[in-house]
């Protein structure tokens, strides 16, 4: 299950783990117009624990998940202007 939520500076989706027991905890992903932050509380620590991407990192990501085992360098997109 998830949630989207569309703010004035960024679009949250929220990833519900909903498969589980056990189940994991909230995973927030935040969008920006420059990076994308993916958070998930850590009970452990009793902290959310946050990773900032890049929309490059973003971009090789998506590909990557389509891609078999291998080292790759996607070509940067056209310039539109």
């Amino acid at each position: 299950m998830f949630t989207i939520e569309h703010d004035f500076d960024a679009t949250t989706v929220t990833l519900v783990d909903d498969a589980g027991p056990p189940f994991q905890e909230d995973v927030i992903v935040n969008t920006f117009d420059d990076c994308v932050t993916v958070s998930q509380f850590d009970p452990r620590l009793g902290e959310n624990r946050t990773i900032t991407l890049s929309l490059g990192q973003v971009r090789d990501l998506f590909a990557a998940l389509d891609l078999p085992e291998g080292a790759y360098a996607l070509k940067p997109a056209p310039d539109k202007s």
